[in-house]
């Protein structure tokens, strides 16, 4: 006997397909605000000072995470340096890099990536980024649903940061003043949507 409508009989239990298919989800729903005004594609460079504003460049090295915290070979983590989000991967011979954790061209953490052969691949769109210069490397956008996103932006790398290790910490020199003055440039008018008089945000 054959029921007429049979059912798949899997079970998912991966947590990295979990997370894919949250990231794809959002990606998809969110696809078209990207097509009518693409954003502008970032150029990679081995400077910290990302944005210029009011506050002049200070560029030193601070503490992103423990060195406890450091993945094993092949492997990333994230952390935060100066007010940055930061991609510490180690490669196969125990090499330390610092990267920006934000993939391009949706943002999605750089840190949830694979570590091999000199680069970091982007977790959900499978593009690759060289650790010591943050430039793409191979194909652009080639996995899953990046075949389709891809097509909308031009190829854009990550910044890569110097790094050491300090005593009990991985230490990433930044521009701590990056932050700021990347949130100096928030549009300020009479009320913005926390309610205040001057239009600056919290």
């Amino acid at each position: 006997f054959v029921p007429l409508n049979p059912k798949p009989n899997f079970v998912v239990n991966s947590e990295d397909y979990k997370m894919k298919l949250a990231v794809i989800t959002s990606l998809v729903a969110g696809a078209a605000a990207f097509t009518s005004t693409p954003s502008p594609a970032f150029k990679t460079s081995s400077s910290t000072q990302l944005f210029a504003g009011p506050f002049k460049a200070k560029v030193q090295y601070v503490p992103c995470i423990a060195t406890e915290d450091l993945p094993a070979p092949g492997q990333a983590t994230s952390g935060v340096a100066g007010g940055l989000a930061i991609c510490i991967a180690v490669d196969e011979n125990g090499s330390v890099y610092a990267l920006g954790d934000k993939c391009p061209p949706i943002n999605q953490p750089l840190s949830f990536g694979r570590v091999a052969g000199g680069c970091i691949e982007d977790p959900v769109l499978g593009t690759k980024f060289n650790l010591k210069t943050g430039e793409v490397e191979g194909k652009w956008c080639p996995g899953g649903v990046g075949k389709l996103l891809g097509g909308l932006f031009d190829p854009s790398g990550v910044p890569v940061y110097p790094v050491k290790t300090g005593k009990g910490t991985v230490d990433v020199q930044v521009d701590v003043n990056a932050k700021a003055n990347f949130e100096s440039q928030y549009w300020s008018g009479v009320l913005d949507a926390q309610g205040k008089a001057n239009g600056k945000y919290y």
